[in-house]
């Protein structure tokens, strides 16, 4: 299973006919926490004449976007209709307008808004995400050499190692490669090392 959101919070603008257009990216798992951003940038720009909004969630497939006062049809559906284009999830942007005093009409607001969603994204970095499964493998110390070059060699992604009486080595991998891995780990350790699955994640994958 996988998905595509962005990396990091971000923002970009760009001046069309004397407005303004500013706009904020960010990825979030929630409605919660997507209404707390909203919140944050029309606090930031308590003064603007617009702040525009539309996020898409995993969450119960939520879609939600505003207009903020613009002509119905010309800002929040262009910018939602920029994040469906590009494939993305678990992501709000916000768009901020400071009106320069020329109108734009409706074809030009939706262009202005769809490119201030476009950059919003471009600023923050398309990922994709990847479900992997977490894994542990516990190894003699005579092994661990062989056991962690093992774990690299098929796909596995080290994210710690703990010197105890044994090693344990914690990792994740995509489902589909954990046959090889096991089979992988059998030759290496003459049978003695096996990983186990310790649960389910999602990480990023360029």
């Amino acid at each position: 299973m996988e998905y595509c959101t962005v990396k990091q919070e971000a923002s970009d603008f760009f001046i069309e006919k004397k407005s303004r257009f500013i706009g904020y990216c960010r990825p979030v798992a929630t409605e919660e926490e997507a209404l707390r951003f909203i919140g944050e940038i029309r606090s930031k720009h308590w003064d603007a004449s617009h702040n525009v909004y539309a996020y898409i969630l995993r969450e119960n497939g939520i879609q939600r976007f505003s207009d903020d006062g613009e002509p119905q049809g010309t800002a929040g559906i262009p910018v939602i209709d920029t994040l469906k284009k590009s494939g993305v999830t678990d992501v709000v942007v916000v768009a901020t307008r400071y009106f320069g005093g020329t109108l734009l009409g409706g074809g030009g607001l939706i262009r202005a808004y769809s490119h201030t969603a476009s950059i919003a994204l471009a600023a923050a970095q398309k990922v994709v995400m990847k479900e992997c499964l977490l894994m542990q493998l516990h190894s003699d110390y005579a092994l661990y050499g062989k056991a962690a070059a093992a774990v690299a060699e098929c796909g596995g992604i080290i994210d710690s190692t703990d010197f105890l009486e044994q090693v344990t080595i914690s990792f994740h991998l995509e489902p589909e490669l954990q046959g090889a891995l096991q089979k992988r780990l059998a030759d290496a350790t003459n049978g003695k090392g096996e990983a186990q699955v310790c649960g389910k994640q999602y990480f990023e994958f360029s």
